[in-house]
């Protein structure tokens, strides 16, 4: 059963780690790949010994969650939570933060319900609008041509997916025809719905996010497209997120921190604040912003963000005053004010 708790009384491990460090590496990705997310876990949980923390990594490569965190006691453990989802279950984003919360784990980051939340485009973009955040106009088509649109370019992804995954220069359509092909494509090819939106070609913003009773925003980050002249080209794919070789990564430069005027930091930060609380954010969130003639348009929600030393909200601690250790060990400080032992 999935994440099912073993029936027989567990052996609590002699020593508690203090800090359980989760990460995910799915056998069925590339060695590659598989051997990044183990060094970066490994370099996460170095970081945050460093400030002085009892860690202790857990690789977790199968859907036996629950039965592997049963040696462990959560009232001696606060869990950081760095997990994308459960080895080779698709759909499971929200499953690991369900797992820790059923077996009473304090944990870092966002709640099962704030994870589902991010990946649910269509709820969170209404959510977004009722709270006044500005989006960028949008539809959901089950099939081609289920709605009139004539807002171009346009941009094409899978409604329930996150980390661009559908999302290359090809969602970017410029005409009727491109669209309803796009349309198709997703709908096919990911069986879900298709999200639809104004392409909004302007300044792009990565803004990390981070507290909870208080909310503060870190040096935003901008996405520099200025080397691609095609539209189709000025956005982050998924190619230009996860493939180091491929020509979007090595072009696409992150500037840190983004060149604004009081008055664009002003509107980033108030926009990015709403969206943070609206969106479930919880310790740590990322939100991904353009901007198109002084609007900050919310295009996504991240409250699973990659914590990468690499990353978005890494690079921006950094640049606050804060090195990947103190990132970390501030996220476990949160998570132990939860602890109900506290």
């Amino acid at each position: 059963m999935r994440g099912g708790v073993v029936s027989s009384a567990p052996t609590r491990l002699p020593l508690s780690p203090g800090v359980l460090l989760l990460y995910n590496v799915d056998p069925h990705w590339e060695p590659e790949e598989q051997h990044r997310a183990a060094r970066e876990g490994r370099r996460l949980g170095t970081a945050i010994r460093r400030r002085g923390h009892r860690v202790r990594l857990l690789e977790i490569r199968g859907n036996h969650l629950a039965d592997t965190l049963a040696a462990y006691d959560p009232a001696e453990t606060v869990v950081f939570n760095w997990c994308e989802s459960i080895p080779g279950e698709a759909g499971s984003e929200a499953t690991v933060a369900e797992v820790l919360e059923a077996l009473g784990f304090p944990y870092t980051g966002a709640t099962a319900e704030g994870i589902r939340l991010s990946i649910d485009k269509p709820r969170s973009r209404a959510l977004l609008e009722e709270h006044g955040v500005a989006v960028p106009r949008w539809a959901i088509f089950e099939r081609p041509g289920q709605h009139p649109w004539k807002l171009f370019p346009a941009i094409v992804k899978p409604a329930f997916l996150h980390s661009s995954l559908g999302v290359d220069r090809w969602a970017v359509v410029l005409d009727a025809q491109e669209l309803a092909r796009r349309v198709a494509h997703v709908v096919a090819t990911y069986g879900q719905p298709a999200l639809v939106e104004d392409f909004i070609d302007g300044r792009e913003f990565h803004v990390p996010m981070w507290g909870n009773e208080v909310v503060e925003m870190l040096p935003p980050v901008e996405m520099d497209f200025s080397a691609f002249g095609d539209v189709r080209d000025r956005l982050c794919t998924f190619e230009a997120k996860f493939d180091a070789d491929s020509t979007a990564c090595r072009k696409i430069r992150s500037r840190v921190p983004a060149r604004l005027s009081p008055a664009e930091h002003a509107a980033l930060e108030a926009s990015c604040r709403t969206a943070y609380r609206v969106g479930g954010c919880r310790d740590y969130g990322r939100i991904d912003v353009r901007e198109r003639d002084g609007v900050m348009y919310v295009l996504d929600v991240n409250a699973n963000a990659d914590l990468s030393a690499d990353a978005s909200i890494a690079l921006a601690a950094l640049k606050a005053g804060f090195c990947y250790g103190a990132l970390g060990s501030r996220l476990v400080a949160w998570a132990q004010n939860r602890a109900p032992h506290q």
